[in-house]
């Protein structure tokens, strides 16, 4: 990772918008952070287009000391606590999420949003467009009920997908995985 330069990126809405270039490539480049704007699948770092992070990108590259975020109507930069603050306020359980997020990061897993999918990630050992995701991974909290049905469905979706089910239980900021193997009897 690149430690002599800083970039920048701006908050604009519920994103973080990268407008150079040559950094948003660089960033890209890092792990397939952010996804460039009007590219629905960039295969390459050769894209004419200025960068999307969500929040947790951002958080997790700002904790690297690779990015400085500024709120755009004011051009002032934000510090890591204002940061987290407006990350937990635009982001659906923003600090369960970034643990796992950092977590699997941290392991040099590729983690992009599993929206399309119905959970929080889809999860690469190499990166979209190098492989399918493996994974799709939901994050709970101890106490949060699963019902049978629910189970059975996010099983079956992830099966028909060919990917694994994964949830992601965040005790006390550690994380356990579950990972669920469908066979047929």
């Amino acid at each position: 990772m690149r430690k002599d330069k800083k970039y920048k990126g701006y908050i604009i809405g519920n994103r973080i918008y990268v407008p150079d270039i040559d950094q948003s490539r660089e960033i890209w480049s890092l792990g397939f952070y952010g996804k460039p704007l009007g590219v629905p699948k960039p295969k390459s770092p050769d894209f004419d287009s200025p960068l999307l992070l969500d929040f947790l990108e951002a958080v997790y590259l700002y904790e690297k000391d690779l990015l400085e975020i500024y709120n755009m109507e004011s051009n002032k930069e934000l510090n890591y606590d204002e940061l987290i603050k407006i990350a937990s306020e635009r982001y659906d359980d923003f600090k369960n999420k970034y643990i796992v997020y950092k977590d699997l990061r941290d392991r040099g897993l590729v983690v992009i949003s599993g929206l399309k999918f119905g959970v929080d990630f889809a999860v690469y050992r190499k990166g979209p467009g190098l492989e399918h995701a493996p994974y799709l991974v939901d994050v709970i909290s101890p106490n949060t009920h699963i019902s049978g049905d629910e189970l059975v469905r996010a099983g079956r979706l992830a099966t028909s997908v060919r990917k694994r089910f994964v949830l992601a239980i965040v005790y006390d900021k550690k994380v356990r995985y579950l990972l669920f193997k469908w066979f047929k009897p």
